[in-house]
């Protein structure tokens, strides 16, 4: 429990006021208006879709998973690309080539409707762009962030997704409800517009290649093991992969269950369910803003076990809703799971950047992103394959287990955050 009790002075310094560098509020402002347009476009596209070529559930469905699919296959060469690339000129490019790859769209439903190849053109090629660009995001920021101030930078980062998670859907439904889904598309144009230009004003120290990326590795799948060697050598990486495996597996399939789950077993009303909604987003709100004071009370590594365990026992209250009063017990639940998952992701990001080289921080990124991605999905398939033949509430209740059992592997074995306490006296 050495790590523990050393880490506890950490967020001290961490909880102190957050002195903005000039990098920090482009980085903000580029992370709230990119997720304002990918979410007016998560909404958009599906129904353009739906009104121009007639989808069905399968259709929209799987023209969605294409945005997805390109960075869990992607993921590692990203991860390569970028720790060989000048952060800021990555940035500014992938920014912008999300113009066009998105801009097609709306064209061509201007010019006579688009295709169904083009739609998956379109969504695969953004959805490989997008990834390139959240892992290029957190492996410039502690180049452009002091480590002492990383995670209140981390939670400053967060909470405009945050912003962007909750103001772009029903941006989006105002839009398209005004005007076809193809030219509420243009949003997210000018969101990634916007974002390159905001990357562009980023400092001219953000333009070179990380101090060690040019030695050691010569081949892509050199480059890949090095990388892989970091996971295998830090504990805290290679935990963080596990329990973030388990957390999203479990959460996937609670997800893809939930509404069916709200509406057929508990029966509840439409504006319940939505405050439901709702309140999950109060909770992640709340865990932008608790994070640094939590972690200050906890210590760094307590605050990362304590807040997964916490979130993976949090999905025990959808079964339990079926026991009792449904309404407050969901309620409950989104506000806890989205409180404790917003501090642990925040925590556990800051705790990767601090134990790993700088030159190695785009394959790590990019190898856990892969991992977050794909389990989502998989989670939500089997939960609805095993609901079919066994039950909602019993596949929920075993996709909680699973949650909190990945979670629980952040105790064991103790010293897992020894490199971040090694990584913070350095600073």
């Amino acid at each position: 429990m050495q790590a523990n009790s050393s880490l506890r002075n950490l967020p001290l310094a961490l909880s102190s006021p957050l002195r903005r560098p000039r990098p920090l509020p482009l980085l903000v402002t580029e992370q709230l208006t990119s997720s304002v347009g990918r979410q007016v476009t998560a909404l958009a596209l599906p129904l353009l879709a739906i009104v121009h070529l007639g989808a069905g559930p399968l259709g929209a469905s799987a023209l969605m998973a294409m945005t997805y699919l390109p960075g869990v296959l992607l993921s590692p060469l990203i991860g390569v690309a970028v720790d060989r690339a000048r952060p800021r000129r990555l940035l500014v490019t992938v920014s912008w080539l999300q113009v066009p790859a998105i801009g097609s769209v709306p064209l061509a439903a201007a010019l006579g409707g688009p295709t169904w190849p083009h739609l998956f053109a379109a969504a695969a090629l953004s959805g490989a762009l997008s990834s390139a660009q959240s892992v290029a995001s957190q492996s410039c920021l502690p180049r452009a962030v002091p480590a002492e101030r990383l995670l209140p930078a981390n939670s400053s980062l967060t909470g405009a997704r945050t912003v962007g998670l909750i103001s772009g859907p029903a941006l989006g439904g105002i839009l398209i409800g005004v005007v076809d889904p193809a030219p509420a598309l243009l949003v997210e144009c000018a969101a990634y517009a916007v974002g390159g230009a905001l990357f562009l004003a980023l400092p001219a120290s953000l333009n070179r290649t990380a101090e060690g990326a040019g030695a050691g590795a010569r081949s892509r799948i050199e480059a890949l093991r090095e990388g892989l060697a970091v996971i295998r050598r830090e504990t805290l990486l290679r935990r963080q992969a596990l329990a973030a495996a388990g957390l999203n597996l479990g959460g996937g399939a609670g997800s893809s269950l939930f509404v069916l789950y709200a509406d057929r077993e508990l029966g509840l009303p439409s504006w319940q369910l939505g405050t439901v909604y709702a309140a999950y987003a109060v909770g992640m709100g709340a865990g932008v803003l608790a994070a640094t004071s939590v972690t200050r009370a906890l210590g760094m590594a307590r605050a990362i076990r304590v807040c997964a365990v916490g979130a993976g026992a949090a999905l025990f209250l959808i079964p339990a809703a079926s026991l009792g009063p449904a309404f407050p017990v969901l309620v409950l639940y989104q506000v806890l799971f989205g409180l404790l998952a917003t501090v642990w992701s925040i925590a556990m990001t800051t705790g990767r950047q601090l134990v790993t080289p700088a030159h190695l921080l785009g394959r790590v990124n990019a190898f856990l992103q892969a991992v977050l991605t794909a389990t989502v999905p998989v989670g939500a398939f089997v939960g609805g394959w095993l609901a079919s033949r066994v039950g909602i509430v019993p596949v929920l209740t075993g996709a909680a287990a699973v949650a909190l059992a990945g979670a629980s592997s952040l105790w064991f074995p103790r010293d897992m955050l020894a490199g971040v306490e090694r990584a913070a006296r350095a600073s």
